[in-house]
């Protein structure tokens, strides 16, 4: 029998609807409408969906949503200044700052220039380090969906191996400080890891992020391996026809596995609901207020506490 289909799709539309709820709450007990702050620089088209996107999205759930539109040739302390003025601005919450950035435009320096409280990607040093030493911090996007993919197909993850092929600061390195949080015994693998396939073959969940199309092969899983593929990569098929593919060969992986994710549809989704879930967590943790209702998605609360939290309220 083949795999149970994760539908991303579906329980991102769920996370979004809790999300529009608490906005409206927000604004019923203290008028305040959360504040999203969305900056691009050129014009790569991957970018500029996504980005829209996510104002959309924004928009929909009822938030103050703004995008920054700078050219390709835009300078560095151009950027760094408007992210100061966003940074001044009580009425934005969250500010993104899109990647990726021009060659000539330090990561780093604007990453670092972005307030934490503010940071809803995640990516500051001050909410990574949070993160690590398990406070309460703003937790990258992605790794906050796949905890919430997992835990609508098993309840407890305690004692589980999981493998994490990719070990990015945005994907890899996060997820496995939220799954070792939450019990589970951890492989960070890469590409280059050694007997990586026997190594998959171990573990009950093996979630993809290596940015490398279909690298995960049926054979790779144990039967009734949980597959999460982050990996979105974009192939022309022999009629030169192009795609999107994630980093699991899906059709064999399904053989094996209980339960995997598409792509599309699967983890995609879920990044962009967290960012929703991130910015009114900022809007609520800056302000120092509570919703004072029900248990909230992952991004309002501990990062450690992220897996009971989305079991209790998805």
């Amino acid at each position: 029998m083949d795999a149970v289909k994760i539908d991303g799709k579906a329980i991102a539309e769920a996370l979004r609807d809790r999300v529009a709820g608490d906005v409206a709450l927000l604004q019923a007990k203290f008028n305040v409408t959360p504040g999203l702050a969305v900056v691009l620089i050129g014009n790569d088209p991957a970018s500029s969906v996504y980005v829209k996107t996510k104002a959309k999205h924004a928009q929909t759930a009822g938030f103050k949503s703004q995008q920054f539109r700078l050219p390709g040739d835009v300078s560095e302390a151009e950027l760094l200044g408007l992210i100061g003025e966003l940074n001044a601005d009580n009425s934005i919450d969250g500010i993104l700052v899109q990647l990726p950035l021009p060659r000539h435009i330090d990561r780093w320096r604007v990453l670092e220039a972005i307030d934490p409280t503010k940071d809803v990607d995640g990516f500051h040093p001050y909410n990574v380090g949070r993160l690590a030493a398990g406070r309460p911090a703003l937790v990258p996007c992605t790794p906050l969906g796949v905890v919430h993919l997992i835990r609508t197909v098993v309840s407890d993850l305690s004692g589980l191996d999981v493998v994490v092929i990719g070990r990015s600061n945005i994907v890899g390195k996060p997820l496995g400080v939220l799954l070792g949080d939450a019990g589970c015994t951890v492989t960070g693998a890469q590409l280059e890891t050694r007997n990586l396939a026997r190594r998959s073959r171990e573990a009950d969940i093996v979630i993809a992020a290596a940015g490398c199309a279909g690298l995960v092969r049926g054979d790779w899983l144990k039967p009734g391996a949980i597959v999460i593929d982050v990996g979105i990569n974009r192939v022309v098929d022999s009629t030169g026809t192009a795609k999107l593919v994630g980093d699991v060969s899906f059709a064999e992986a399904s053989k094996r596995a209980s339960y995997i994710t598409p792509v599309p549809g699967g983890v995609g989704p879920m990044t962009v609901g967290y960012l929703l879930a991130n910015t009114v967590s900022a809007a609520v943790s800056r302000r120092g207020l509570s919703l004072g209702v029900g248990p909230r998605p992952a991004a309002y609360s501990h990062p450690t506490s992220a897996s009971k939290l989305v079991q209790a309220g998805l």
